[in-house]
């Protein structure tokens, strides 16, 4: 077995000293730096959601700090994080842990955590680099990138699951916040005429197009930034986001929902489902459609009139 490819060092920092250290130890000669929650998986654990109209701490009260050095630096590992310590303004000489990080295949094993995913008989998503385990199924084949969307989360699945159920031959479908474009394109592929898949994220609206042109539907699924005008209506609406979004557009999503059409909503807790709820009341009347692993998915369907 050769030597390691890289030396990955921690050390633990106050949250007013944990960025200054990280850019101490780059111009120290890391590689890269990232910082973590130091209590993670204690009872300590802070977990940060940082949602539109939130407040939230910016770093952790206790922070870990990760540097990641050529492997050839080890000699020098302690003369560089002393040095970069001091740069930080931290008094006293921090103590440090590391890691050695073998030469693999990165790619092959970020692909290796996604496997083909069963949604219903009816419908599955495949990574793109996956054969299909069901060749006669609709098969949605998928690439992420960097936008949320694989089809594993529980979010997501239950979306999936409402447009299995409500998508008929001929509707038009909107996909608020499309991420890697996954709901768009299985509104495409299981009957829908006309989707429009919207987001703010330049990297979400690149991964849904090439997703869709992956698939051969982007005759029938569009991609534009939410902040391009909408005046259309849709037959199916829906929007995976975040509860605090839901909440502040629920004007601007219920008024693209056609007389008469159905809007599903996730990405909301079960404790949070009443603030959506309430939300929405004075457009369209939302009940809880189905729940999983503390994920709700909100439901609800626009007056004819």
């Amino acid at each position: 077995m050769g030597k390691p490819a890289w030396l990955s060092v921690s050390v633990e920092a106050r949250a007013d000293r944990a960025e200054a250290l990280s850019e101490a130890l780059m111009e120290a000669g890391a590689l890269s730096v990232s910082i973590e929650d130091a209590d993670a998986g204690t009872i300590a654990e802070t977990p940060q959601f940082d949602e539109p109209g939130q407040a939230v701490a910016r770093l952790w009260a206790h922070c870990r700090v990760i540097a990641l050095f050529d492997s050839s630096e080890r000699p020098a590992l302690a003369a560089r994080i002393d040095e970069a310590a001091l740069r930080a303004g931290m008094r006293a000489t921090p103590s440090f842990t590391v890691e050695e990080v073998a030469e693999q295949d990165w790619i092959r094993a970020a692909q290796d955590q996604f496997d083909p995913i069963r949604v219903t008989d009816r419908l599955w998503i495949v990574p793109s680099w996956h054969k299909a385990p069901e060749p006669d199924a609709i098969n949605i084949e998928l690439d992420p990138g960097m936008a949320f969307g694989t089809g594993s989360h529980p979010t997501t699945r239950l979306c999936l699951e409402w447009l299995c159920e409500t998508v008929r031959p001929g509707a038009s479908v909107l996909d608020f916040g499309c991420g890697s474009g996954i709901l768009a394109i299985a509104a495409a592929r299981l009957g829908a005429a006309r989707t429009l898949a919207i987001d703010i994220d330049e990297r979400a609206l690149e991964a849904a197009r090439a997703n869709a042109a992956r698939n051969g539907v982007s005759g029938i699924v569009r991609v534009q930034h939410s902040g391009a005008p909408l005046d259309a209506t849709f037959d199916l609406v829906v929007a995976n986001i975040l509860t605090n979004p839901l909440c502040v557009l629920a004007p601007a999503i219920a008024t693209r929902i056609a007389p008469g059409g159905r809007v599903a909503l996730s990405g909301v807790l079960e404790q949070q489902a009443a603030q959506v709820i309430d939300a929405w009341s004075a457009w369209i009347p939302l009940e809880i459609g189905d729940v999983r692993e503390e994920w709700v998915r909100l439901e609800g369907c626009r007056s004819p009139q």
